[in-house]
């Protein structure tokens, strides 16, 4: 019997929402995918999943609905579903977009917030979850179920979900300019080369209050994802970089304090700092 939240509709055809349509669309039986995205480009010539007609339909039609849009862009999403969304569940990869923001816009709704990476392409994304006030501890382990199709899993607090953005969310961009500003060979990249850039990263993680467990897990997970990208790919560093970088985002703003001579640690702070500015609290 499928699980009551499996017809699954997914608002946004970018990176990210066309990298977990096709993957759970890709476990057949599973779960009803249904798509849609104001750009009609995005969604010609789809097979794997039902493009919805408009966005009210997508929404009616789902039992989870997952919002797959630029920051900039959902208190227009939010405004548009806002009556149709009734007790659905919303799963937000918004950067920066608090739950309780998202409830306050639409009341008193089950989200999950999520923040998985560009290694979702090759099912090795590392996704940090939390749930907001009305979420269930089965809707988080819904959203869990979800997002190991695209690779690991942590569960961590809201507080630290912009840390999480500018680690493992930004982490590949710093990962792929740290290999083209040291033309290093992305076929061939030293074992000493993989190991300081996981110290880097962790480092930069316990900065933003990440315990060093936790650090540790997210240091690894993000630079073998991103190393096994490339590889995979076999797109150049500076390609994949270009993917991971939103004009105005965070990854942006962390990338400019490398350009600048600065740590990654600094980096990683100038990310927190814009997803904050960014950031709809609620």
């Amino acid at each position: 019997m499928l699980d009551i939240r499996n017809k699954i509709g997914i608002i946004g055809m970018g990176n990210i929402g066309s990298v977990i349509a096709r993957k759970l669309a890709d476990e057949t039986g599973e779960y009803s995918i249904f798509v849609f995205d104001k750009d009609k480009d995005k969604t010609k010539n789809v097979k794997l999943f039902t493009v919805a007609k408009d966005l009210i339909s997508l929404v009616a039609g789902a039992d989870t609905v997952i919002l797959a849009v630029k920051p900039q862009d959902i208190d227009h999403l939010l405004k548009e579903i806002k009556n149709y969304i009734g007790e659905k569940l919303a799963i937000s990869i918004a950067a920066g977009i608090s739950t309780g923001y998202i409830q306050r816009l639409l009341g008193s709704i089950r989200v999950i917030r999520a923040m998985p990476n560009i290694a979702a392409k090759i099912a090795e994304s590392v996704t940090c979850l939390c749930k907001g006030d009305f979420a269930t501890e089965s809707d988080i382990d819904f959203a869990k179920e979800l997002f190991y199709y695209l690779g690991t899993v942590r569960s961590i607090d809201e507080s630290l979900m912009n840390a999480a953005t500018a680690i493992s969310g930004s982490g590949p961009a710093y990962i792929f300019y740290f290999i083209e500003n040291n033309a290093i060979d992305p076929k061939n990249i030293p074992e000493h080369a993989r190991h300081d850039m996981m110290r880097r990263l962790e480092k930069a993680a316990q900065s933003l209050g990440f315990e060093s467990e936790d650090a540790s897990f997210l240091a690894a997970n993000t630079v073998n994802a991103s190393i096994s990208l490339l590889k995979l790919t076999g797109l150049k560093p500076e390609e994949l970089r270009v993917q991971v970088t939103s004009k105005g985002g965070t990854t942006e703003a962390g990338l400019e304090v490398l350009r600048k001579g600065g740590s990654w640690e600094d980096a990683a702070l100038s990310a927190v700092k814009r997803a904050e500015e960014l950031s709809k609290r609620g």
